[in-house]
Parts: structure tokens; sequence; C-alpha cells
């Protein structure tokens, strides 16, 4: 059964959201606000609950989830980052956006994409996620949470609680997201000296990026 914070959007309670963050150490699932829709997320390092997140998710282990980052030179440290890459990141951090980038030896091996050692990253512009990231001290792995055999991610926090809080440990509720997803960007490419490509277009702006 799910535990439900309800917290200020601008102005979190840090009692709360440390009692998500301990759930989470214990393997929990949760629904977090983002900077564009809800997302599940758990522990980088739990075998068991990135297990359960796919599951959740309804997706295997082709389908990229992304690591929420604090901020970019966190972000560095779980891929390589050449110049190029690191200042159209610049540009578009922190903010509505997913980088598909090579993931360094920080990122354990069953999280990357099995044949391009990939891995998605994001630092995400909202005060509640960042906080909870801030007393949590490291990325959490993280998915949108699009419910098995639906299209569209849920944005309620009551909708959320009440179709998966038999499945998750926490829901973190402040308030309706934006009912839209990142804009998913694979730089890959500009590691060989090539282009970045628009993997899907998003929530966020690509003209300020001159993509």
């Amino acid at each position: 059964m799910a535990q439900f914070f309800e917290v200020h959007p601008d102005n979190p309670h840090a009692r709360l959201l440390k009692q998500a963050v301990a759930l989470l150490a214990r393997g929990g699932i949760a629904a977090v606000p983002t900077d564009s829709s809800y997302a599940l997320v758990c522990h980088i390092d739990d075998k068991a609950a990135a297990d359960s997140l796919r599951r959740i998710r309804g997706v295997d282990d082709k389908h990229h989830l992304t690591l929420l980052c604090r901020d970019l030179s966190e972000l560095a440290n779980y891929a390589r980052v050449d110049n190029r890459q690191f200042r159209l990141l610049k540009a578009a951090t922190p903010g509505p956006y997913t980088f598909i980038l090579e993931a360094s030896k920080e990122v354990p091996r069953r999280l990357s994409h099995p044949a391009r050692k990939t891995i998605g990253l994001r630092v995400p512009d909202h005060k509640v996620l960042q906080a909870l990231l801030e007393l949590h001290g490291a990325p959490l792995l993280a998915t949108t949470l699009i419910p098995p055999g639906q299209s569209e991610p849920l944005n309620d926090a009551h909708d959320i609680r009440e179709q998966m809080e038999h499945v998750l440990a926490a829901v973190v509720d402040a308030g309706a997201c934006p009912l839209e997803p990142t804009t998913v960007i694979d730089l890959t490419a500009m590691g060989q000296g090539g282009d970045a490509v628009v993997v899907r277009q998003g929530r966020g702006d690509l003209h300020g990026l001159g993509l």
C-alpha cells in the first residue's frame, strides 16, 4: 500500500520527502512529479527495484531508463561527455529534456541498453524533485509513469494512487504536472563527430539548442 505525501510545489516539507527517500532506500518504487509528467523512480543500485520498475511500466531491458540527476556535474559522472556534447547539455539543463549518452563505468551494466551501452539522463527543473534528489544524495532511476497498455502518462496523484497504490511504496503529490513527455535527444553520434538526433519531440524547445 503506497504512502501518500502531499507537498507544496514550491516549498516542499523536507520531513515528508525524507520519508519518501527512506522508502526508496528500502527498495520501494515511488511516483514523483517532474517538469514534464509524473515518473516512477527507484534506487539506482537496487536490482530488484529496477526489475520492479520495468515490470510496473511494462517494458523490457531494451527500453531506455533514465537517470534523474541533480545537476550537470552529476550527470557527467554517469556518461561519457565530450566538449560538444557538454555545450549542448549546458544550454538545455535543467529542463524537460532526456539525453541518450554512452554510459560511464558508474552506471551498472544491467541498467544501460544491452546492445548500445547507452543510458538516458536528465536534469529536471522541478523544485520538489530537486529537493528529493538532494535528500537522496544520488541520481534516481526513472521512467515516465505510463501504465501498461496505455499511451498517455498519468498526471493526477490521486489517480496514480487509485490505480497503482498496490505496486508503489510512495506517491509524492505536488499537484498536476505538464501532460507532455520530455524531448529525447540522442547525443551518441556527436562523440564520433556526428550530429545530435532528436528521437522524440516533447515539451523541451529545440530552437534554443540549435536543433
